[in-house]
């Protein structure tokens, strides 16, 4: 299972001889994975001052969790035709021993071995400066991922509402050209822009490539062969016929207007619904032309050849295609190369009572053959969602500590202890054994989770949040 309960206990004898008893039911019943969560001591201030910590910490809590799960969401978002392998960069870069703090982690692992960051948050700065790092350090996050999915999501809808026209770039008017143009000039001065506009402007091509033949672009269907070109008296035109009137056409179009030139007409294309067909005539009949073509269930397709203009979209679609390749594809090349350093597996940590912890990690050469080829944008999120991840588990050790001391007293001495339950279904067994270990701690809130009707005075929390032991919940199900 990805979710842990991290609680803690006073550390006196007595408590510390109830964690062991509970290790001991929880291993033997198989409940649940038990092991040590090492928190450092802090500058505790005043009792006053950790009442008001505690609400900020809930607050940064949820903020922090939500925004991982949002992070989490992007890569899958970005990671498209391999969203299935979104996980496999959801990681934690190192955290375990300083020796490994250029590693990347698994979710799990990291939880399970976490050790305090004191290079990044210094224990012995006071506890409101070490919150006030981590919330500067998310909230800046939070703002650059809004910067960044808003581009994306701005050139998503527009590409997308390009492709349901079925447009290229060579059939957008000159100020919807500029458009592109002003955004494209724009994003390439960001990191993740150029991926985004080629990915999307690319899939956006593709489809077009497939439209019908009222909306797709023609650029590479019609030659120049197919058209009167540099006339002053005649011009050809593209119809559009439905499949069941093609002898009809054949049969009539000479004669829907004047000087149309005989034998003119020529089937250039057909989809399963109609065939595009040319046909030559004076140009100062075109109107009425079209005019008889509708009547007849004949479309006439605004289309006149310009050779430069065909080359020019010609050029901009083999231009976009080419980036897509070294742009855009390079999101997928790492996930080709093997599978992750961690398979999804039971981590088996370490029983409580035993400071030695198992190494866990990637060689350097694997985490460089790895991150190759990755576009820009994925990088940023792999590498912010890692910090991110890292501040939240941090957090966790911070409200385990603040709520410790506000339960317990001081001076400071409390023992927390992460339990990974094997199955849901033990859930409830598990917190059964729990609350019969430690009811001692509490037994009006040990009676009211049995009994609903009783209330705790002075407790905010509903029943169902407080326990006699310090709990807090940490679901690693960031994809669900």
């Amino acid at each position: 299972m990805s979710e842990f309960w991290l609680i803690s206990a006073p550390g006196d004898r007595e408590n510390l001889q109830a964690l062991e008893r509970m290790n001991t039911v929880t291993s033997k019943s198989h409940l649940s994975y038990n092991t040590k969560f090492a928190i450092p001591d802090f500058k505790v201030g005043t009792l006053d001052s950790l009442v008001g910590l505690s609400d900020e910490l809930g607050k940064l809590d949820t903020f922090a969790e939500s925004l991982i799960r949002r992070m989490a969401q992007s890569v899958v978002e970005v990671m498209e035709d391999s969203k299935g392998k979104a996980q496999e960069h959801l990681l934690a870069n190192g955290g375990l021993k300083e020796k490994m703090k250029c590693l990347k982690i698994d979710l799990t692992t990291f939880v399970t071995h976490f050790e305090w960051d004191m290079a990044k948050y210094p224990a012995k700065q006071p506890l409101v400066s070490v919150v006030d790092t981590i919330a500067k350090q998310l909230a800046q996050i939070e703002t650059d991922l809004k910067s960044r999915t808003a581009a994306y999501n701005t050139l998503k809808t527009n590409l997308e509402n390009l492709e349901k026209k079925s447009m290229s770039l060579g059939q957008l008017s000159s100020c919807e050209k500029r458009k592109w143009y002003i955004v494209e000039r724009k994003l390439e001065t960001t990191d993740e822009g150029l991926t985004l506009i080629e990915a999307l402007a690319v899939g956006c091509l593709a489809s077009c490539q497939k439209g019908n033949l009222f909306t797709r672009t023609l650029s590479d269907i019609v030659n120049k062969e197919d058209f009167v070109l540099d006339s002053e008296y005649l011009v050809t035109l593209l119809v559009i016929v439905p499949k069941p009137n093609y002898s009809q056409w054949q049969k009539t179009y000479e004669s829907l207007s004047d000087m149309v030139v005989p034998r003119s007409t020529k089937l250039i294309t057909e989809d399963k619904e109609g065939g595009l067909f040319t046909v030559t005539l004076f140009r100062k009949v075109i109107e009425d032309f079209k005019s008889k073509a509708r009547e007849n269930k004949f479309t006439v397709r605004e289309f006149y050849y310009d050779e430069k203009e065909i080359k020019r979209e010609r050029e901009e679609m083999a231009r976009l295609l080419s980036d897509k390749k070294q742009q855009y594809q390079t999101s997928c090349v790492a996930l080709k190369k093997g599978s992750s350093t961690f398979p999804d597996h039971k981590v088996k940590v370490t029983p409580l009572g035993n400071p030695d912890r198992p190494a866990a990690g990637q060689s350097d050469r694997e985490r460089e053959s790895e991150g190759e080829g990755e576009g820009p944008l994925l990088r940023w999120l792999k590498v912010n969602f890692s910090e991110a991840f890292i501040a939240w588990i941090h957090i966790k050790a911070l409200r385990v500590f603040v709520e410790s001391v506000l339960r317990y007293g001081l001076p400071v001495n409390f023992q927390a202890v992460l339990l990974q339950p094997q199955k849901k279904s033990s859930a409830k067994r598990l917190r059964e054994v729990l609350n019969s270990v430690f009811r001692h701690l509490d037994e009006v809130a040990a009676t009211s989770i049995l009994d609903a009707s009783v209330e705790i005075p002075g407790l905010q929390l509903s029943n169902q949040d407080y326990f006699p032991y310090v709990y807090f919940h940490i679901d690693l199900s960031l994809l669900d």
